[in-house]
């Protein structure tokens, strides 16, 4: 049977879009790729998915009605890894839930379902170390702005976080990786683009950008933080166990 590659918009309403496809038309050889990284293959038969919400949204209803409870976001948490290829472990993984007459995500046995319990616990504590590391710095123009770089897509997973914490602010999170950000303008929060300056500097508070304040506020607390940071009972091994190198670059205490 000719292989099929199913070609999607990124988004994971497009991905349920292509699951639907695989369903309706029982496509058994298939593939599914983001459109920004699909692969090149001779043999295979391209299709582009329109992403329908209508038809994401039975796929999704579906899976909740098979496996209730919180563990169907699982699939969610490992779509956002944005690991080459995890779509088609995702696709292995529903169809095995669809097939299942009792809820599999604890049945590890199963290879699909224990690599995507893998994935969407590394994608689960990053989402909660960007919640712990996230530091907002006030811009002249009012907003509180914080620039993060997380090896996995999760704004979308703490966005309702920082709402709630932040609720009387203005404040954007912008993910300088994947080049999105979410703004909250005190009603709700939306999904932004931005054209930062060339001369932005992450690593430096400069007041080109940010308050006079701010950069008052800053080489205090770096003060207080030297003042009070005992040289002789330093533990390295521990420290970086609770706060690893790569989250040094969003604590001003660390610059």
């Amino acid at each position: 049977m000719e292989a099929t590659q199913l070609v999607y918009d990124g988004s994971f309403e497009g991905f349920l879009s292509a699951i639907f496809l695989v369903f309706e038309r029982k496509l058994t050889n298939v593939t599914i790729y983001p459109e920004h990284n699909q692969p090149p293959e001779l043999f295979a038969t391209k299709e582009i998915v329109i992403t329908e919400t209508h038809k994401a949204d039975r796929v999704w209803k579906g899976l909740r009605k098979k496996n209730a409870g919180k563990n169907v976001y699982q699939l969610y948490y490992a779509f956002l890894s944005e690991k080459r290829g995890v779509e088609n472990l995702l696709l292995d993984c529903i169809k095995y839930i669809f097939e299942s007459e009792t809820p599999v995500f604890k049945n590890y046995s199963n290879p699909s379902v224990l690599k995507i319990a893998q994935i969407a616990k590394m994608v689960g504590r990053e989402k909660h170390r960007m919640e712990a590391f996230v530091r907002f710095k006030l811009t002249t123009d009012g907003i509180y702005f914080a620039n993060i770089t997380p090896d996995f897509n999760v704004l979308p997973l703490i966005s309702k976080h920082f709402e709630k914490r932040y609720a009387d602010q203005r404040w954007i999170i912008y993910d300088l990786e994947r080049n999105y950000g979410l703004h909250y303008n005190l009603e709700f929060v939306e999904d932004i683009q931005l054209t930062l300056p060339e001369n932005f500097n992450t690593s430096i508070t400069s007041t080109d950008f940010f308050t006079e304040e701010e950069v008052a506020f800053e080489n205090l607390w770096k003060d207080y933080f030297n003042s009070v940071n005992i040289a002789s009972r330093k533990n390295k091994k521990l420290h970086e166990r609770h706060v690893p190198k790569r989250y040094w670059k969003y604590l001003s205490e660390k610059q």
